[in-house]
């Protein structure tokens, strides 16, 4: 039987509750160089500074699975009391899975679900948000917005993550069940492709999608980082912004002020600080023996030009 739990946006008193014992947890990082897995990251060292005794030794794979894996192993080797893994390929788990079965220590997963995730080890979990949420928040709002401006059609590019990614691939699949059902399916899709996370890669695309000629109305980009890159070529080719609609994913800081310039119209709070808590939480009850849930999820929360002051420098 699956297992899961809901878990408030921070898990501080949790974390602080599980933290009397001396730890050493190794945690490999998918890459460095992306802004919502460095405040997920910042997040954790935070964290751990304030509690006696935790120490964290923190690595980038640099998008490398065989990297990861070889980190992974290096952490079990060296003696560390857990393990907490932002995966580089979602699909490719199933050997760090073993590798810390093996090694007979604690494994969380962060952010990134793990193909093998219903059949984790009892002294495994997955610590995020429920991606069927991420998406359809998003595309729920810009039909919302396309309705409200009184559209009965409308055409959008879709921006997706790496598609390795199994946050990408359920984020693309929540934006098409969401512009089938009645309410929003005057919405088509008229090209979807891949920026892999990337702001360059997003700006790159949306200016050849631009070069076509095609009209459309909106762009709904799996990420925020995308979002903007969109927004970029968008002003690049000096495309009135208040005639497209763009929608993104995590609610960072420059996504944040991007809507507060008018450019973003919907993004999703995806609560980094408290997926990295709540990994920690997760590591340390299972270093200490403890039964953790194999899934705990941090809300998503929808943000728009109406609420975003609510989460200025939470992201």
């Amino acid at each position: 039987m699956k297992k899961y739990v809901m878990v408030a946006a921070v898990a501080m008193t949790a974390i602080m509750s599980s933290s009397a014992m001396a730890a050493k947890i190794g945690v490999s990082m998918a890459k460095f160089d992306d802004n919502f897995l460095t405040v997920l990251r910042n997040g954790m060292i935070a964290q751990a500074k304030g509690m006696n005794g935790v120490e964290l030794q923190v690595e980038d794979a640099g998008n490398d699975v065989a990297k990861q894996l070889d980190q992974i192993k290096n952490f079990i080797a060296s003696g560390v009391d857990a393990i907490i893994v932002n995966p580089v390929d979602t699909s490719a788990t199933q050997a760090m899975t073993d590798a810390a079965a093996a090694g007979k220590k604690p494994l969380v997963y962060v952010n990134r679900q793990p193909i093998n995730v219903d059949t984790l080890p009892a002294n495994q979990a997955f610590v995020a948000s429920n991606e069927a949420d991420s998406g359809t928040l998003e595309t729920k709002e810009v039909c919302r917005i396309f309705k409200a401006a009184g559209k009965k059609e409308a055409n959008v590019y879709v921006i997706m993550g790496e598609l390795s990614n199994q946050a990408a691939v359920q984020r693309t699949k929540d934006i098409e069940e969401v512009i089938a059902t009645p309410d929003c399916n005057f919405i088509k899709i008229i090209d979807k492709q891949t920026s892999n996370w990337n702001r360059d890669e997003a700006q790159n695309l949306m200016t050849n999608w631009l070069s076509t000629g095609k009209k459309f109305d909106g762009v709904i980009a799996n990420n925020d980082e995308s979002a903007i890159g969109a927004i970029q070529a968008l002003k690049a080719a000096k495309v009135d912004l208040k005639s497209v609609i763009v929608g993104g994913v995590d609610a960072t800081q420059d996504a944040l002020a991007s809507m507060k310039g008018g450019d973003l119209s919907v993004t999703v709070f995806q609560d980094a600080a408290g997926q990295g808590a709540g990994a920690l939480d997760a590591a340390l009850k299972l270093a200490k023996g403890e039964k953790v849930d194999r899934k705990v999820y941090v809300p998503f929360k929808l943000v728009t030009p109406a609420n975003m002051n609510d989460f200025i420098k939470k992201n």
